[in-house]
């Protein structure tokens, strides 16, 4: 049976399951080249059928997340959405409405789905899988939060789990509490839009100057540029509670917002990101641990889109009731197709476990092609060598950032060592070189490490657990080996890690080679892509992304790459 799971929202995509196999995964922003795209995905359903060798009418089963107000009319009207994604990514001029379009968003997203709203989500959906080709099929619906569940639950490879989902908002919901035992997810609790703690950080996001839904991330490294304080002076201490299980907003979306502009208006960014960021690891804090003691289940996995900010991550892990945790590393909406296919996969055939020891589910390119492509560009010269781990870390030896791209295309927000830019970890002038001329992105973003599984443990504290393989997660780095790790550490001494084990050799062969000359199996890996664009997904996408850089080396497949760089 093979089921096609669906998303056509923030970060929409596809995925592809047969049986208990992941065929497929990828979202359409690799496509359409628009970051976090909103589009209906036309590029990703399409890519993950020329993969599997399917046409639409191959497919038995086609599943969808998300039946709520504001997500039906998007559908009917995708000029909302559109509009809005515009608006969100501030690619229009600034509207006089700005306030009322915020306030007019936090009204629609609390009022989840209706009775007809599922009904026209499945006409619309149909109607246009069947403009496609699509035919003979079953369709149905997954809850929001259900499909964030699906994907921690039954990728986890745990037994029995605690499973939390925490994000902004779905289906009227911003988080939900879920046991798994015996091959059974069951929902036990719900959070409210209204208490939403993603909303919130979202609203600090858009306050300091930044996209929400994008750049959470950095209000979290910016919050480390702060002068720290005690938590009991915190200004916005107050703004949310713990009771047991139930997280309390103390106000409104709203009046949130209000109160949040008043705040910052007289402190600097920093400042007020250090603030938020401190409550959300509080509230996080207290949620989980109160969560561990009242199901007796130290076993927790975790999705949703707040569950991408790895400091807070950091301090979930730290409780001493936390036994054994895991991220899905696709946590956001971006992930939410898998989800409702793996869902609606253990309604219909009661499979409740994936296999899941890697994220490469993305797209591949034979070497015949990327030879075709490479050699036809005479601005490029291109060798084949025998040993491309060889070959890149003795360019890294010479203190030159390499493009790395092989194998499938990673699914999620983190290159993982297919579609990756790498560095030596210890070399600040390269580092610096790769934020102003390739990344073009603020200077207090952190770049992350890949280490090899074995050599983690000699630079980073591991108090839970001994695997990091999908950047979710971050750790202390250790005295000794700071002098090691300039380039990829943070100013407040951690670093999100990619640990790898045996799941991706040819990037293993490039660490272990970085080894032999550095005594350290790691090196500074950060996604293929120009700071604002997704990561490249095809070759033509690197040959671009290298031209647009002016960067000289690439190592694509078993091929060195050189761009005659014209001055």
């Amino acid at each position: 049976m093979y089921i096609l799971g669906i998303w056509d929202g923030h970060d929409s995509g596809a995925a592809l399951l047969d049986d208990k196999k992941i065929i497929f995964a990828a979202n359409e922003e690799r496509y359409t080249k628009r970051k976090l795209e909103v589009a209906f995905p036309y590029h990703s359903i399409q890519a993950a059928l020329r993969h599997a060798g399917l046409r639409p009418s191959d497919i038995d089963v086609v599943s969808f997340p998300t039946t709520e107000l504001t997500k039906t009319l998007s559908r009917v009207f995708p000029w909302q959405k559109e509009s809005y994604y515009q608006f969100r990514r501030r690619k229009m001029p600034r509207p006089v409405a700005e306030d009322l379009m915020h306030y007019t968003k936090y009204a629609m997203t609390s009022i989840g789905p209706l009775p007809l709203c599922g009904y026209i989500s499945r006409s619309v959906i149909r109607s246009t899988l069947e403009g496609m080709g699509f035919k003979n099929y079953e369709l149905h619906s997954v809850d929001h939060h259900t499909a964030h569940a699906a994907t921690a639950a039954f990728t986890s490879g745990m037994k029995k789990a605690l499973v939390v989902t925490l994000d902004g908002v779905g289906d009227g919901l911003s988080g939900s509490i879920s046991t798994f035992a015996r091959g059974e997810l069951r929902r036990e609790e719900n959070i409210s839009v209204r208490d939403s703690i993603g909303i919130f950080f979202e609203q600090v996001t858009n306050i300091v100057g930044m996209r929400e839904l994008e750049d959470e991330g950095k209000v979290m490294a910016m919050a480390d540029y702060s002068f720290p304080f005690k938590f009991s002076e915190n200004r916005l201490r107050h703004f949310f509670k713990v009771d047991g299980t139930r997280i309390i907003a103390t106000y409104g979306p709203a009046t949130q917002y209000r109160m949040l502009r008043n705040i910052a208006w007289g402190m600097p960014r920093e400042q007020f990101a250090y603030m938020a960021q401190q409550l959300l690891e509080n509230v996080l804090a207290s949620f989980f641990g109160n969560a561990i003691s009242d199901y007796g289940i130290g076993s927790v996995a975790m999705a949703g889109g707040v569950m991408s900010n790895v400091k807070a991550n950091m301090a979930v892990r730290k409780l001493s009731a936390l036994k054994e945790w895991y991220i899905f590393p696709h946590m956001g909406d971006g992930g939410i197709a898998l989800g409702a296919a793996m869902h609606t996969n253990y309604t219909i055939n009661g499979i409740s476990s994936y296999e899941f020891g890697n994220a490469y589910l993305g797209d591949s390119y034979d070497e015949d092609y990327i030879a075709r492509l490479l050699k036809s560009d005479k601005s490029l010269s291109c060798e084949r060598v025998r040993d491309p781990g060889k070959h890149a870390a003795e360019l890294l030896e010479r203190d030159n950032y390499v493009f790395w791209f092989q194998g499938r295309m990673e699914y999620g927000p983190r290159a993982l060592g297919d579609r990756s830019i790498i560095a030596r970890a210890d070399s600040e002038r390269v580092k610096d070189q790769l934020n102003l001329y390739v990344k073009q992105r603020e200077w207090y973003q952190p770049f992350a490490p890949s280490v090899l599984q074995e050599d983690a443990s000699r630079m980073l504290y591991f108090s839970k657990g001994n695997a990091s393989r999908f950047m979710t997660m971050a750790y202390e780095v250790k005295e000794e080996a700071r002098e090691h790790m300039k380039s990829v550490m943070h100013v407040d001494m951690t670093a999100r890690p990619q640990t790898l084990g045996d799941e991706n050799p040819e990037y293993r062969s490039l660490l272990e080679n970085v080894r032999k000359r550095t005594g350290y199996g790691m090196v500074l890996n950060t996604s293929f892509n120009i700071h604002g664009m997704p990561i490249v997904a095809s070759p033509e996408d690197a040959v671009y992304t290298m031209k647009k850089t002016r960067t000289k080396n690439m190592i694509m497949g078993n091929y060195f790459v050189q761009y005659k760089v014209l001055d």
